[in-house]
């Protein structure tokens, strides 16, 4: 395993850190707390999590698998100042977590999602969230303040340059790296820790690896690839995999062991292959998933993914929209694309800014041609 100091921090944390957010729910808390020992084991140090991620069970499964961890170990966790917007708020649930998690103190608290300069406006307004977290550090229940963003670049350049954080984590893989990388030079070359978050684009990488084929170099698999790009490159901290088997974590820290970097050739070939789409590619978090009308968002942008990334026409999109209708993804829900009132929720809440109203409108007009 490599690791690499976090910042400035004196941390010295893996390469490969366990993202919290994909664990297997129809198995009990106790087998899925099972895979993070294992995790350890391996010599994966840095373990990440959220209060809401898994139906809000995985920072009571981290909990779990804290009590007999085999090695020592950082977590980190997160609270969005949407949601605590003030330093009361804030301070609770920092409790609330470190009760959960059964620990003692959060290594690493992230001002989470960040999407807009408003939202981080909030978090440090006089009494908010970022007050109350300075409060948490005094009394030594939180190491390090850092936070998550799903901004462009130069939006977070303008954040880390107030100097109030040590670190940030951002969406970055192997298909967004030229419209995402600006983010992560500037934290790497200010010494911040840089976490990466989706290093295979929420699954679309291993679902279409015919189609990415491009990207395999030495034999290895697209998927391969990509964690090779993130796991390895001396810019990234850390990249966060969300692990449901302990084959993929297998995968994940055998690269981390062999896995060379990217060279300025390979990147240039790969850029060719790449088109602006891939930046607008839906990574599949689910935070859209809340839809008043009941449409599963969520199902329809992984879905809209075969457009935006290998421009499928519409004939073939129609043809793939009334099998999964029929029996698919979408047979049992009750929503449908042409339901949407345009309230706008899913949009404020998407991390990766998509015109998820706009794309639900395209999708609504095949629905339409196939149901004559």
């Amino acid at each position: 395993m490599i690791y690499r100091e976090y910042g400035k921090t004196g941390k010295m944390v893996s390469a490969v850190g366990f993202g919290g957010m994909r664990f297997d729910i129809s198995k009990s808390d106790e087998e899925n707390a099972e895979l993070l020992r294992y995790a350890s084991s391996k010599g994966i140090n840095y373990f990440d999590t959220a209060p809401n991620y898994c139906e809000n069970r995985s920072e009571k499964i981290f909990g779990i698998a804290f009590k007999d961890m085999p090695n020592d170990f950082y977590v980190s966790t997160k609270g969005m100042p949407t949601q605590y917007d003030t330093k009361e708020k804030a301070k609770d649930a920092v409790k609330r977590s470190l009760e959960k998690l059964g620990v003692d103190k959060i290594n690493f608290y992230h001002v989470w999602c960040l999407r807009k300069m408003s939202h981080y406006e909030l978090a440090m307004k006089p009494g908010g969230q970022y007050e109350g977290l300075l409060e948490c550090k005094e009394e030594g229940l939180i190491d390090h303040i850092v936070f998550s963003s799903h901004q462009p670049g130069h939006e977070v350049k303008e954040i880390l340059q107030e100097g109030k954080f040590e670190g940030v984590l951002l969406g970055v893989n192997i298909l967004n790296f030229p419209y995402r990388w600006d983010g992560v030079l500037s934290a790497y070359e200010n010494g911040y820790g840089v976490v990466a978050m989706n290093p295979l684009a929420g699954g679309a990488i291993a679902k279409h690896e015919k189609e990415l084929h491009f990207l395999s170099m030495h034999g290895e698999t697209p998927t391969e690839a990509a964690l090779r790009f993130n796991i390895a490159s001396p810019q990234i901290t850390v990249t966060l995999n969300g692990f449901t088997t302990k084959e993929q974590i297998d995968m994940a820290c055998r690269i981390a062991d062999k896995g060379t970097t990217f060279t300025e050739k390979d990147l240039e070939k790969i850029k060719k292959h790449l088109g602006e789409n891939m930046n607008a590619v839906c990574t599949g978090c689910g935070y859209c998933w809340d839809c008043p009308m009941q449409i599963p968002v969520p199902a329809y942008m992984q879905f809209y993914n075969d457009k935006q990334m290998f421009g499928k026409s519409d004939e073939k999109l129609k043809k793939e929209l009334k099998r999964i209708r029929e029996w698919g993804f979408l047979a049992v829900r009750k929503g449908r694309a042409k339901g949407c009132v345009k309230c706008g929720k899913c949009e404020e809440a998407c991390t990766q800014h998509l015109p998820i109203i706009k794309r639900l409108e395209e999708i609504a007009k095949w629905e339409r041609s196939i149901e004559r």
